[in-house]
């Protein structure tokens, strides 16, 4: 395995930019990683954009993002209103919003949706992530849901078993309005982090690069572990 990891010995805070088209998704998608990368990275930046978040959502994700991220370590977050479902609709004014977004951030890591995702919401931020932001690491990150689209990861983030039961609890506990959903459960979000552990180690050309961010045991059995897509431009 390719081991990636982030220099920030260059510059004092490392800026990384989280986006999610409704409230929830940064943190089932990325939770766990953005919570070793600010264990790891004490000086670490995290914008938080959400695209989607308003009515009783909105307070559950400003909650969230400040629980994730630490509220010293948060700028946002940044909570539009667009309409759940109906984002490629208005494409030209989510488009507005990231040309907005690129002027006040120059991040060194952004975190986004799989541009092979089936909801319409995702795979528009993922596709407007890459055509703003063309010169930077990016890492595509997956979501469990009804429409059994999940696709095979190139790049793992290894989580130790109390950074996956922190990632469960901050979810389970700040998205109430989800409760009713009958996916939106523990074991759902323990599985997923569980079945990317057990690929981790494998060590297959496809699945071929571990983010280390300094950890020397990287790669060894993990008890959890989160899979992104890293591609070219």
């Amino acid at each position: 395995m390719i081991r990636l990891n982030l220099d920030a010995s260059a510059k004092e805070e490392l800026q990384i930019l989280c986006l999610g088209s409704h409230a929830d998704d940064i943190e089932i998608g990325c939770g766990g990683t953005i919570l070793r990368l600010a264990e790891q990275h004490p000086g670490c930046v995290f914008h938080w954009v959400v695209f989607s978040a308003s009515g009783p959502r909105r307070a559950e994700a400003e909650r969230s993002a400040t629980l994730f991220a630490g509220p010293t370590r948060l700028k946002g977050p940044l909570l539009k209103t667009f309409t759940d479902g109906f984002m490629p609709f208005v494409g030209a004014e989510v488009k507005a919003a990231f040309e907005e977004l690129k002027q006040f951030v120059e991040p060194d890591l952004i975190l986004t949706h799989n541009h092979e995702d089936a909801h319409q919401d995702h795979r528009l931020v993922s596709e407007l992530t890459w055509n703003t932001f063309r010169d930077h690491l990016i890492l595509e990150y997956e979501i469990p849901k009804y429409d059994g689209d999940l696709g095979r990861p190139n790049v793992f983030v290894p989580l130790e078993q109390e950074v996956c039961q922190k990632k469960i609890c901050h979810i389970m506990g700040c998205f109430p309005s989800q409760h009713t959903k009958r996916w939106f459960q523990e074991d759902t979000f323990r599985s997923i982090m569980r079945l990317r552990g057990m690929e981790c180690p494998a060590g297959t050309p496809r699945r071929s690069t571990v983010v280390n961010w300094s950890c020397d045991a990287a790669g060894e059995f993990v008890s959890g572990c989160e899979g992104a897509k890293g591609r070219a431009k």
